[in-house]
């Protein structure tokens, strides 16, 4: 018989850069215990990468738009996809050495083992990203 797979996490947020802390708690207590030690910090930073981008540059109306979150381990990885309604495409940036903001997706490039950007089948878009959780990895 075949092993039965996880069922991915999902959860909703407002566009509100509040939801970013509340998105960065959400998926560290999703975790199982055995990975938190080891994982809870690269997953927690890179959420708060992703959903502060998706809120910055993928919503529209901060009090009507939602960000939302799927969380999922396969094939040695967790994944974290953070989707948005917006229309943009996110791309790596090359800030300037004094620029305040600018890197999220540098920090994914670095953290993440792969990530893409994906559009949705409705409207927006999905950064997509799997963080190794092998030893090492």
């Amino acid at each position: 018989m075949p092993e039965i797979p996880l069922v991915p996490v999902h959860w909703r947020f407002p566009a509100h850069p509040a939801s970013v802390r509340r998105a960065r708690h959400a998926v560290a207590e999703s975790l199982p215990d055995f990975l938190r030690p080891h994982h809870c910090d690269d997953l927690g930073l890179l959420t708060s990468e992703l959903v502060t981008n998706a809120v910055r540059h993928g919503a529209c109306r901060e009090d009507k738009d939602l960000i939302e979150l799927v969380l999922w381990p396969a094939d040695g990885h967790y994944w974290l996809a953070v989707s948005d309604p917006g229309a943009g495409q996110p791309v790596l940036a090359d800030p300037d050495a004094d620029a305040e903001n600018g890197r999220g997706l540098l920090l994914a490039d670095c953290l993440a083992a792969a990530w893409a950007v994906r559009p949705r089948p409705t409207r927006g878009t999905s950064v997509i990203a799997g963080l190794s959780v092998h030893p090492g990895g």
